[in-house]
């Protein structure tokens, strides 16, 4: 079994849903990512300048957290995050301009060197109008300024990072197929591929459904 886990993909796929589970259903230490962000209201209202100040916050505070999971891999069998340090480049390219990526760049390459690197990543696929409606109905006030655009345009970016993504074993899974929220065969299905470990380069999660 893996000893750390990151679960990836874009807003609404199902990242904390499917982290929460793997603690109550298989123990394990989990931590999730910070949405606490001061910027982050500005940034979804498009205000100038908030996109650096959120990124930059972003990119701190789990640098921090990544140390307290560093400390943790010794003692604890399965830790989860629900989220990849390498993924905070994805949101710096999609919103920075050039010289805000030019400062930004340095700090991550910096700190990169120094995140713990998971044994697995499981990256969540969903379809834009699957995710559109998910955020619609976590009715969260600042996420009500999401575009269908945005969301379309941060699916492409997601795909692409993963395509290039080589740090880690890395197991692609369709949350179209499957509804491991409100299905508990899905879920406990998924949580015995993922526990099991062996995943070796890139491999896709392709359920069988009982008729």
């Amino acid at each position: 079994m893996p000893n750390y886990i990151a679960i990836e993909g874009p807003i609404g796929v199902g990242k904390t849903t499917l982290a929460q589970a793997m603690q109550e259903k298989v123990s394990a230490r989990v931590f999730l990512d910070f949405f606490d962000n001061p910027f982050l209201a500005d940034f979804y209202r498009e205000r100038p300048g908030a996109a650096f100040k959120t990124q930059l916050y972003f990119l701190i505070t789990r640098y921090q957290q990544q140390q307290d999971i560093k400390s943790t891999l010794d003692t604890e069998p399965l830790v989860v995050s629900d989220y990849l340090f390498a993924k905070d480049k994805i949101f710096a390219y999609l919103n920075l301009d050039d010289s805000e990526i030019l400062i930004y760049d340095r700090y991550f390459e910096a700190l990169r060197a120094l995140a713990a690197v998971p044994d697995l990543v499981v990256y969540l696929q969903a379809p834009k109008e699957v995710l559109f409606e998910r955020v619609s109905r976590r009715n969260v006030d600042f996420e009500a300024k999401i575009s269908d655009a945005y969301v379309e345009e941060l699916i492409k970016a997601f795909d692409h990072f993963f395509y290039h993504y080589k740090d880690s074993p890395l197991l692609i899974v369709n949350t179209a197929e499957i509804d491991f929220v409100h299905n508990p065969e899905d879920l406990k299905a998924l949580l015995r591929r993922i526990t099991r470990g062996g995943v070796r380069g890139v491999e896709y999660y392709h359920p069988t459904r009982r008729k």
